[in-house]
């Protein structure tokens, strides 16, 4: 299949081209100021490399996916609409008060520690933009307080002489019985019509996250009506310029549940964090077909580094109340971890603790970069701290075709880093060098560690296009790290391996087993009816991609716990629909084996009955997967590869050392180097220092270990 996978990121926007047989990459800058300028760019690029145009290449291209950090940028920079929220009379400041913890959602330690500047964040409606309507439906979904409709005719004339610019519907219990919530948005629309110049979007929060949370559940609404307009605009503008250019096939986008979706069927919360996950992904096939249980994915870019874990071989971990920005939201997420570490982290001295060096998260981005980019930047980066000790060749940035400035790269970690703290540029920069691989390391050691397991169990996959240059410093106690020819792109990369998968959830309380008696539960309809209908929607959003409803697979998880235990854990379950006994006896068993797995066996307690607390139903469609190709091993000796040697500063000896280097794309499979080395890829530098060796495996994967 001839596909484009594309993954923006803060720094640069990759590319992965798979077409007639042929896989290529390609990178570009990120463009901030506008998206689709990158999008068209990358394409570009990459029918350049076949000697083809976009208008020649796109008729031919069957699928393209794409995860983009889009809603992430528009909500930092705060420009959505003045929207209006719409709520049960009584509840108009569940959002304002929020949780307990709300203070601390979205901030680094560093910064909670400072107790005496904390307060919660400013809300993306304000109070006066909120109103509450007489109506109250109960917690099992009956009508107790009809709607009065005549209110909301006021409250909604209320709202739009403020400046309400679009509609937020989240009513309690509104996710059971959304008949409210539906006859509000018909009542908004019979007075701001479709048609009408002033037409108003109206967001419902029981169809966006229909789950049990009122205040997770309205947040998610928020911020898919908040983020709608300005990533409709940026969509819409890659959607015309793919037409234009003859692309007549959809355009699907990384969602954080670990799918893709049809852009135009897809929620901005559920695009959120879609890079990483998009990685986390490819990761797991790859991990497959080496035969890899426990992985530790790992992706360093110009902007942040990201973490995820492979246990068992699965990657079902995740956050049921993720943080986006600021805000909790009820969206359930693949479990990743980001920080402030890439190559593009600024470097800072701080004075107000003993001029300690400080690395990241502060990002210098594409725009301007870097100082040695020779863009405006003048402040010292990670990638500035590369150049100087040697590991970059400034002559050698992406392949050649950007030629880095190492003489600013020098200047501005003298003027930053070392005049203030009274040592060489050298030392100034392999503090830095030291730092951001400190920061990495431990993200990873909190990870493992806190996950309950042991760094020694699990092989690191490295990504990113600086990953290889920093692998061996922040790999830890993990004793192999695995390089791909493609890391550069890894999470283009992983999208190409993601299956077309629509994820449907439904808050929904049922007991499979009575506490103390343990008598299984014979309300096989409950179950069945909550299930139907997620299959119903699930076939709906399918058709409505162009699928076969009958081609899919659909996964069956349950989120459960134990009577009297606050842990909830999601159960793949082994049923997708119950009629006896025995059907509910497997599941509870299907629970207790991963409970135990997940937390331990000493508290497992069936004693306290079995519960179900939420269905997710995940629709999926195969799609084809590349795979890593087996080749002949050749000799241990690089000599084809070998470029040359030039001075890199190595830390061990605290001196230059004249080093070999050697290209990436001329290595062959069992060819052997050991350290000191450098290797220069196209889009990445690998760095070996004096204690490590670096070889090539039979599937032209890059080792590196002690």
């Amino acid at each position: 299949m001839n596909s484009i996978d594309i993954d923006v990121g803060g720094t640069f926007t990759d590319l992965v081209l798979n077409f007639q047989g042929k896989a290529l990459i390609q990178k570009v800058p990120t463009t901030p100021y506008d998206l689709s300028v990158c999008f068209s760019k990358v394409i570009e690029e990459g029918a350049g490399a076949l000697g083809m145009k976009m208008e020649e290449l796109l008729p031919s291209i069957d699928m393209i996916r794409y995860s983009t950090t889009i809603a992430m940028n528009r909500l930092i920079e705060k420009k959505g609409p003045r929207l209006g929220l719409i709520t049960t009379e009584g509840h108009e400041d569940v959002v304002l008060i929020g949780r307990g913890a709300q203070w601390i959602d979205g901030t680094r330690v560093a910064e909670r520690r400072n107790l005496a500047v904390q307060k919660k964040p400013d809300p993306l409606v304000p109070r006066d933009m909120i109103v509450g309507v007489k109506e109250r439906i109960d917690s099992r979904g009956l009508v107790i307080r009809p709607l009065d409709e005549n209110d909301v005719r006021e409250k909604v004339r209320y709202l739009v002489n403020r400046g309400a610019r679009g509609f937020v519907v989240s009513l309690l219990w509104g996710f059971l019985n959304p008949v409210h919530e539906r006859r509000i948005k018909e009542i908004i629309r019979d007075e701001y019509k479709e048609f009408h110049i002033g037409y108003l979007p109206v967001v419902l929060a029981g169809q966006v996250n229909g789950k049990l949370g009122e205040y997770e559940r309205t947040l998610a609404a928020i911020l898919d009506a908040y983020l709608q307009r300005s990533m409709q605009i940026e969509l819409s503008a890659m959607w015309d310029r793919l037409r234009e250019r003859g692309y007549r096939k959809p355009l699907l986008m990384i969602q954080s549940s670990g799918g893709i979706a049809e852009v135009f069927r897809t929620t901005a919360c559920r695009t959120f964090n879609s890079g990483p996950v998009s990685g986390l992904m490819g990761a797991h096939h790859i991990a497959q077909s080496l035969g890899h249980q426990n992985v530790v994915m790992t992706d360093m870019g110009g902007t942040s580094f990201d973490v995820g874990l492979i246990v068992k071989d699965s990657v079902r971990s995740y956050d049921f109340r993720p943080i986006i920005d600021r805000w909790m939201v009820g969206i359930t997420m693949i479990k990743t971890l980001s920080v402030g570490a890439g190559g593009g982290s600024i470097a800072s001295v701080n004075p107000l603790l003993q001029k300690s060096v400080q690395v990241g998260p502060r990002s210098a981005g594409s725009m301007p970069g870097p100082a040695c980019f020779n863009l405006g930047g003048t402040e010292p980066t990670v990638t500035d701290a590369d150049v100087a000790l040697g590991y970059i060749n400034p002559d050698y940035y992406s392949g050649g075709r950007t030629k880095l400035d190492r003489n600013r790269a020098i200047h501005s970690i003298r003027e930053k880093i070392a005049k203030p703290l009274g040592i060489s540029v050298e030392e100034a920069a392999v503090i830095i060098h030291k730092i951001v691989n400190g920061n990495m390391s431990s993200a990873i050691m909190k990870e493992v560690h806190l996950r309950g397991y042991s760094p020694e169990d699990f092989i690191l996959f490295v990504a990113g296009g600086a990953g290889a240059t920093h692998a061996a410093g922040y790999k830890g106690d993990i004793p192999k790290a695995v390089l791909f020819s493609f890391s550069p792109v890894f999470c283009a990369y992983g999208s190409s391996t993601m299956d077309i998968m629509h994820v449907n959830e439904v808050s929904k309380k049922l007991t499979l087993m009575s506490p103390r008696t343990q008598e299984l539960t014979e309300d096989y309809a409950g179950f069945n009816d909550a299930v139907e209908g997620l299959l119903d929607q699930a076939r709906r959003d399918l058709t409505g991609d162009g699928l076969d409803p009958a081609k899919a697979a659909f996964v069956l998880e349950l989120d459960m716990f134990y009577g009297g235990q606050f842990h909830v854990k999601r159960t793949l379950s082994p049923r997708l629909s119950i009629h006896g006994p025995e059907d509910v006896r497997a599941i509870c068993t299907a629970f207790n084996k991963e409970f135990s797995e997940a937390f331990s066996p000493f508290v497992v307690n069936p004693e306290g009955g079995v519960f179900v607390e939420s269905f997710i139903l995940k629709a999926i469609v195969a799609t084809p997967k590349v795979d890593l190709p087996r080749m002949p091993l050749e000799g241990h000796d690089p000599f084809a590869a070998k470029k040359g040697v030039r001075p890199v500063f190595w830390p061990q000896v605290m001196d230059y050392k004249e080093t070999p280097t050697f290209a990436y794309e001329r290595l062959r499979p069992g060819n052997r180097l050991d350290g000191p080395v450098v290797i220069e890829g196209q889009y990445t530098t690998i760095v070996v220092p004096p204690e490590m060796h670096f070889s090539i495996d039979e599937r032209g994967l890059g080792i590196l270990e002690r």
